[in-house]
């Protein structure tokens, strides 16, 4: 079988087994598995040799099972086969001890596999402590202006006066009863009714180190729990112009484990609060430019806005001689939208126009409503009709459109749509 032929157990492991590098993929490892299947099954092979290819071929189903489950590739991954022993039956309940499948094929004493590239007795350490994952909550104003935030931190640290064993001095810890010393143990766990799945859990006894220690002869400092809780003040800085998503890293800041080469980051990432005033598009910003019918008809030039870092937006409208504003119209400040990271240069701001025409009664005196009037363009030419009818009117709600039934009792409903069609009286 190709990939099986090394000279020595370190170049042994469940990847060569199948000839598959360890970054193939579910459906590469399946057709290495099959292909090895069809040439080592037992029946195949004459029969001085079915020995030799019954074991490869339990071989490679066991490899099979592992790598193509992900999560018992990721657990093999991470603690090699060592994950995988203690139960009766192997993982799936197969039956197979690979040392002695392993054994028998390269006609050597494994010692519990030791020498397999990682796939040792034992779990094996980590070499980075998990990363801390939190969201932060900021204000439009502090993105757009930045921020530097001061806080205390409470992180687990390698207990200084035990290294980390939980054990006073002289003290070894010895090996877990419950999981013989691998730190983790096979479960059964049932999915369905009548269905039953096994899988591995760290072990609770030792907290996945596979050591435990006597009570009598636990670090007084960290009573066995190999590490004790550090004050620490931190600091938060936002750049200005961050956004949402982003994250903000503060390396190695994350709780300590014990036998872990490098301690992992805190991660904050950033969500942004919703805003009174503005609305965030990338590095725009808008917001409603709120004006009266006088200053939409003849023109104003005063502060509109207050920016999120405290200044007067001050504009001048008309800035041709003769323009109107409308309601709805569109206008846009350059450099006034939200600053670009590591960058002087800023988006744009847009103003949509909101016009506040007068209260009710505003125009009481018939006087100035004709001065007005006069002032004002002329409507259009009357429609000329030979048939007149007066109308009275109500203010309505647009959401009502298209709701009414003129059949009366409830909404309209499309007659074809229904599925109905026009029905005939009963006679």
């Amino acid at each position: 079988m190709d990939g099986m032929n090394g000279s020595s157990a370190d170049q042994i492991d469940l990847y060569e087994i199948l000839s598959v590098d360890k970054g193939a993929s579910k459906s590469e490892i399946k057709k290495a598995y099959h292909k090895a299947a069809l040439a080592n099954h037992p029946d195949k092979v004459p029969a001085d040799q079915r020995e030799a290819a019954e074991a490869r071929f339990k071989a490679a189903s066991q490899a099979y099972e592992i790598l193509y489950d992900d999560q018992k590739r990721q657990l093999y991954d991470t603690h090699g086969m060592a994950a995988f022993e203690g139960g009766a039956g192997g993982p799936g309940g197969m039956g197979v001890n690979m040392e002695d499948i392993l054994g028998g094929l390269f006609g050597m004493n494994m010692g519990g596999m030791g020498g397999m590239g990682g796939m040792g007795r034992g779990p094996q350490r980590p070499r980075r402590s998990p990363d801390e994952n939190q969201k932060y909550e900021v204000s439009l104003e502090d993105l757009y202006k930045g921020k530097t935030v001061r806080f205390s931190s409470t992180k687990n640290v390698i207990c200084s006066k035990c290294s980390g064993s939980g054990a006073k001095e002289g003290v070894d810890p010895r090996e877990c009863a419950t999981c013989k010393g691998q730190g983790v143990r096979q479960v059964v766990q049932q999915v369905g009714p009548g269905m039953l799945t096994q899988r591995l859990v760290e072990c609770s006894a030792c907290e996945g180190t596979g050591k435990v220690v006597n009570p009598k002869d636990k670090c007084k400092k960290c009573k066995g729990k190999r590490t004790t809780e550090e004050k620490k003040q931190l600091e938060l800085y936002i750049p200005r112009g961050a956004k949402e998503g982003d994250k903000i890293v503060l390396e190695g800041e994350a709780d300590q484990i014990p036998g872990a080469e490098q301690t992992g980051d805190i991660i904050f990432h950033l969500i942004e609060q919703p805003h009174d005033v503005f609305n965030r598009a990338g590095p725009d910003l808008q917001a409603t430019l709120e004006i009266t019918l006088a200053e939409a008809l003849t023109g104003f030039s005063r502060v509109v806005i207050t920016h999120l870092d405290g200044r007067g937006i001050s504009l001048t409208h008309p800035q041709v001689e003769g323009e109107i504003m409308r309601p709805g119209q569109v206008i846009k400040v350059q450099g006034e939208g939200m600053p670009y990271k590591k960058s002087d240069a800023k988006g744009d701001l847009y103003l949509i126009v909101d016009i506040q025409f007068p209260e009710d009664g505003f125009f009481s005196d018939p006087a100035a409503v004709e001065a007005l009037r006069k002032l004002l363009p002329p409507p259009e030419a009357p429609i000329k009709t030979d048939v007149v009818d007066e109308a009275t009117w109500e203010d309505a709600d647009p959401e009502e459109f298209g709701k009414g039934d003129p059949r009366g009792g409830g909404p309209w409903v499309d007659e074809d749509e229904a599925g109905d069609g026009p029905q005939c009286a009963t006679q």
